[in-house]
């Protein structure tokens, strides 16, 4: 039986972007965009009539913003859809604050249409971290000094390596092959993560562990 597309949701607030994207995706076997939001407070009814699997939400709109509007569907959904933020500029503290919202990832409005469909496809999977560089580098700029680390101390010594593996940017596969387990036992491990910290994904994991200190930047001599 054949993969079903991965239904997805545009919200942004100018109408030939939307309309752009729409068309552009249609255009792809493995991709369907279901509906379109021109703001964020039509997010959460349209995700209720046609249950999509990610939403790609613009960052920046009047009125209620991605970044409320995440927030949203996440309180107010049992299973919300996946959240990629599109936006124009990578280093924003609106990306930023969508991702500890509970955003899976982001992608820049720049890139080509084919970028923009695997950034979509690797967020609907959920199995990896979608550039994980960029969003180190914005974790980053959030931890605390040198001598503040407490970490997230209720993790197992086992889930702990996991999860920074998961800031590595690596997939359960290769944290699987990296630690010598099965893959199903490492999707264990991240669920246990992710329900420890609170964490909506692997992404807001990432976060949590630089805000706590419990992962340092590659620069910190604490490293």
């Amino acid at each position: 039986m054949p993969t079903p597309p991965v239904s997805v949701l545009i919200a942004d607030d100018d109408p030939l972007v939307r309309t752009g994207l729409r068309a552009l995706l249609a255009a792809r076997p493995d991709i369907d965009p279901v509906a379109e939001a021109a703001g964020g407070d039509q997010v959460l009814p349209l995700v209720r009539r046609h249950r999509p699997d990610v939403v790609l939400m613009d960052v920046r709109m009047p009125g209620m913003d991605g970044i409320e509007a995440t927030k949203t569907l996440r309180a107010a959904l049992e299973d919300p859809p996946k959240v990629l933020v599109i936006t124009t500029f990578e280093n924003d503290e609106y990306v930023y604050r969508a991702l500890r919202a509970g955003a899976a990832g982001f992608i820049l409005k720049r890139s080509d249409i084919d970028q923009i469909a695997r950034a979509i496809l690797t967020v609907a999977a959920g199995d990896g971290l979608l550039f994980p560089e960029a969003i180190r580098s914005l974790a980053a700029e959030h931890a605390p000094p040198p001598g503040n680390a407490h970490g997230p101390m209720a993790l197992t010594k086992r889930e702990a390596e996991v999860l920074r593996r998961i800031a590595e940017g690596l997939s359960n596969q290769a944290i699987a092959d990296r630690l010598y387990l099965s893959q199903e036992t490492v999707k264990t491990h991240v669920r246990s993560v992710l329900a420890k910290l609170g964490a909506a994904n692997r992404t807001e994991a990432v976060i949590i562990a630089y805000e706590s200190g419990f992962v340092r930047p590659r620069n910190d001599p604490r490293t």
